[in-house]
């Protein structure tokens, strides 16, 4: 029987010396980093059985020992490179990192396709073996896991089928964030850097209580805003298949594409609902186009005191943190200082995330000195604070963050850093809970691996992660009314502002700031 052995040879990060104090700079999402895998096949005299997959490791702490079922005499035949996450920048010394060597052997699918998918489940592995942010694998013999996983692969006859295992076998870490695309998924989902994507401009979010897919916002001019797909419509279908089981950054993928190409979707129309009636079915089908993501959107809210002095509140509504989102956000900041804004509102509901350097980016503009804007706790249980270095805020004018619970990532990670540092009331409601730092690794067959390698505490190091950020002042119906969050346009109608009711709860408390005196 024709074999296929794969060495893969791995540093693992060296823990800290007692007393050292390490400040890293993670990297939240390594976009584009390739594990490098060679693979030859090789004709054994003594083949492993069907069933059998052999997993051999040496080093310090295995002391070459096998895992699993071991196969008598194979030697190494391929090598995978993992280059680990590095950004250790202490000036103390750290001691020497330790090599391992872990040997995999395993039989050869007839079907070709398949084959490559093998090998994919290696690589895949051996990355979750090194990196992932629970050392026990989610209390489970994860070399063992490989073995299975190898079985059930080698009987079939489509890399989709074969794609499907390696997705099992990741979601029994129990973090559905740590997943594998395939080479097509992944292409769809790569974003140029300039903010454009190739899609059909709909923002789409997962809600938590009832798991439906919900429209956001679509972007003005777009294909969705063109075919009257609005903020509250239910996304049921794309190209005929259901999304139920999917998330937000799933059904995007599904959703982008080549410009020119279509893509037909179903949803009930959520005016239907608020109108009291039944939900309408409607079928669009949207062309794909190059879609400028512009993330920030601006408003000036004025109204006069018992004096009769006017007052200005700056509003910045944020729906992504895409890499223009800082330099927009400083340059909206200091229009509104520019013509005399008091005060300002920043909108961080309904943002899912998006880029973490970006929202560390944008809470330097409002805070100043060195302060920690975030914490990273990796797998060892390290607890590593990102600083700002001598920050300068653009201003010192108070400030409101309205947050709910689609709120998550980078936005959870920017109102933690504003609040916990006394820049900003919080004003809504709990957010998602979403705390985990990703690394994302283009394998050797173009499919792509993400993995959560750490996890984010806030400032004040409390939990982010399945915990949420939790408001100051809750904002519901209850409070006063039309919780709805406004369109995504640019310069916002403030009348349509001041009809939701958390907005008017931000302005009173930005008055009873106001009456006690500026942030400083």
């Amino acid at each position: 029987m024709e074999m296929v052995e794969c060495s893969l040879v791995a540093t693992l990060a060296p823990r800290p010396l007692p007393g050292q104090v390490r400040k890293a700079l993670p990297r939240p999402a390594a976009f584009g980093a390739r594990a490098r895998l060679r693979v030859r096949s090789v004709g054994r005299e003594e083949p492993l059985h069907p069933q059998q997959t052999a997993v051999r490791a040496s080093g310090p702490d295995h002391g070459g020992r096998a895992l699993g079922q071991a196969a008598v005499g194979f030697a190494a035949a391929a090598v995978v490179s993992l280059t680990g996450f590095s950004g250790d920048v202490s000036p103390l010394p750290t001691p020497p990192a330790r090599a391992e060597s872990l040997t995999v052997a395993f039989p050869v699918s007839k079907a070709r396709e398949v084959n490559r998918v093998q090998r994919t489940l290696v690589e895949t592995w051996g990355l979750i073996r090194e990196t992932f942010v629970d050392p026990t694998f989610n209390h489970q013999d994860w070399d063992q896991k490989l073995q299975q996983t190898m079985v059930e692969i080698f009987p079939l006859k489509s890399a989709d089928a074969a794609y499907s295992k390696i997705s099992g076998m990741l979601s029994t870490l129990g973090d559905p964030f740590t997943r594998i695309i395939s080479p097509k998924e992944y292409q769809s989902f790569r974003i140029g850097s300039d903010g454009n994507v190739q899609g059909v401009g709909v923002f789409i979010n997962k809600e938590p209580s009832s798991g439906r897919l919900l429209v956001m916002d679509c972007i003005q001019g777009g294909p969705a805003d063109r075919a009257g797909i609005h903020e509250g419509d239910e996304l049921v279908e794309i190209d005929g298949k259901s999304v139920s089981g999917l998330d937000g950054e799933a059904a995007a993928q599904r959703l982008r594409g080549r410009v020119g190409t279509t893509v037909k979707v179903k949803l009930l129309d959520g005016t239907d609902d608020e109108r009291g009636g039944g939900l309408r079915q409607k079928e669009v089908q949207l062309s794909r186009e190059i879609i400028n993501l512009s993330p920030l959107s601006t408003a000036i809210i004025s109204h006069r005191t018992d004096d009769g002095h006017e007052c200005k509140t700056g509003y910045v509504r944020l729906a992504s943190f895409y890499q223009t989102a800082a330099a927009e956000m400083e340059n909206a900041v200091k229009r509104m200082e520019d013509i005399g804004v008091q005060s300002y509102i920043l909108d961080l509901r309904n943002n899912p995330g998006g880029l973490v350097k970006a929202g560390l980016d944008v809470a330097q503009i409002w805070l100043d000195g060195d302060e920690t804007l975030v914490n990273t706790i990796d797998r060892e249980g390290n607890v590593l604070p990102i600083n700002m270095i001598q920050g300068h805020s653009l201003t010192h004018d108070p400030l409101v963050v309205l947050v709910n619970e689609g709120s998550a990532s980078a936005s959870e990670i920017l109102a933690g850093a504003l609040h916990d540092n006394g820049r900003a009331i919080l004003v809504g409601h709990r957010t998602f809970g979403k705390g985990k730092i990703q690394s994302v690794t283009e394998l050797d067959d173009g499919s792509a691996l993400f993995i959560t390698v750490a996890k984010y505490l806030s400032p004040a190091l409390h939990e982010i992660d399945q915990v949420g950020i939790q408001p100051d002042i809750q904002c519901s119906p209850d409070i006063l009314s039309l919780p709805r969050a406004p369109s995504l346009r640019e310069n916002s109608n403030a009348t349509n502002l001041e009809m939701d009711s958390c907005i008017m709860v931000a302005e009173q408390a930005l008055e009873i700031q106001q009456s006690k005196g500026s942030a400083s």
